[in-house]
């Protein structure tokens, strides 16, 4: 790092050059920053100093298995409200889309998978080698708690090695709230873990912060239930990741505080908790069919600006993740010099956001597409499972190093 810093930034580069904790001030300084490259240096140096070249990626099934929604979030295109005059008839429960039938629904847009139509998704993943199914959906208005023990419990045992990571805290409280009788967060977490659930994404976290819930998504949990459902988790041993959703209506300074607290909860789960969040995933705001659509997205020199800090920010994380969807995968292979070290996976249907209006359901990367751009960026590509242990495949068979 040869270049003349600034005063200020020399001073944070030796920090971390020294592997010290930044503080939040810091952190804002470096996204008001204009040199971009020396922060791309600084959080490569950390991404080599955890994990080397190495690149993790994973083959992964994403099943979004409602859109049907109580919540009406401003960032959100995915969700649609229940329609007010229907009955129970008129879905399909053989193709989990709406039937036109006496009276068409008030929005056909809506659509509602059936828990075979799920575990058939999920066996067919499985067969081409998935080792992971990432399940997140709406709140459903009608389905009770034990619709989504089944799904687990059915799941479990057509597919009996596939890890299943579902359920963003936003859900967890849903099913507490909608248990009959009131169920704890620890115990619909019991329920679900027995039933086969393997650990939870970490969607819903947003920004941890009352002026943005307010002003984005003020209906939904926030930083305070989403981190008992997680603390909750560590402490049962689920593993669990982290999100933030950037680039809407929140300052760099509020994406900073979110950090800062994902760094305390991290802080103590590794002190006194059997389980803790493995990955960072800063997801990049898609404001197209939303409510906030006169929002222009973040640009690609915010991406990687963000993904970077969020690596410096977060020493205590081991992973930090791209996710190729939302930042393209342009992008998320450039990141992988800039602190990244996790590119996701092959993902093949993605409901929730859909990039440069693309229309359709299939968003897939092959293990060839994924490969490809990991080592065009000079890093070297190994396979992972869910809890981050090397896959080794053999002809028609896989195993991850280090599980039982």
């Amino acid at each position: 790092m040869s270049r003349c810093l600034p005063t200020e930034i020399k001073t944070i580069a030796d920090k971390i050059r020294a592997g010290r904790r930044l503080e939040p001030q810091e952190g804002l300084r470096l996204y008001e920053s204009a040199d971009l490259h020396t922060l791309g240096e600084l959080a490569n140096l950390v991404r080599e100093r955890l994990c080397g070249r190495l690149t993790w990626y994973n083959i992964n099934r994403h099943i979004n298995y409602t859109n049907y929604c109580v919540l009406r979030c401003r960032f959100c295109s995915f969700c649609r409200p229940w329609p007010s005059k229907r009955s129970q008839d008129d879905f399909s429960p053989a193709h989990g889309s709406p039937e036109r039938r006496s009276q068409p629904p008030v929005d056909d847009s809506g659509y509602e998978l059936s828990t075979e139509q799920i575990v058939d998704m999920a066996r067919e993943a499985a067969d081409r080698g998935a080792t992971e199914v990432h399940i997140v959906g709406g709140l459903h208005p009608r389905w009770p708690l034990d619709h989504y023990v089944d799904m687990c419990r059915r799941i479990r045992e057509a597919c009996p090695r596939l890890h299943i990571k579902a359920f963003t805290a936003v859900e967890i409280v849903h099913f507490s709230r909608i248990s009959r009788p009131r169920r704890s967060i620890r115990e619909v977490l019991q329920a679900l873990r027995e039933a086969g659930l393997g650990s939870l994404p970490g969607g819903g976290a947003e920004i941890f912060d009352q002026r943005v819930h307010d002003e984005a998504f003020k209906s939904k949990i926030g930083e305070q239930d989403w981190f008992d459902v997680h603390r909750t988790a560590h402490e049962m041993g689920i593993f669990s990741n982290a999100t933030m959703l950037y680039g809407h209506v929140e300052t760099p300074a509020e994406r900073i505080a979110h950090l800062v607290k994902l760094r305390e909860h991290q802080d103590a789960s590794l002190a006194g908790r059997p389980a803790h969040f493995n990955c960072i995933v800063p997801l990049s705001f898609i404001p197209a069919g939303s409510p906030l659509a006169h929002l222009p997205e973040p640009t690609g020199l915010t991406d990687l600006r963000t993904l970077a800090i969020t690596r410096l920010m977060l020493d205590n994380f081991p992973h930090v993740k791209a996710f190729w969807v939302m930042t393209s995968p342009k992008l998320a292979q450039v990141s992988l010099n800039w602190g990244v070290d996790d590119i996701d996976g092959t993902v093949v249907h993605y409901e929730i956001t859909r990039r440069n209006g693309h229309a359709g359901r299939h968003q897939e990367m092959t293990v060839d597409d994924l490969r490809r751009l990991i080592i065009e960026a000079g890093r070297i590509p190994v396979e992972r499972d869910t809890l981050y242990r090397r896959v080794i495949r053999s002809k028609d068979d896989w195993t991850a190093e280090g599980s039982a």
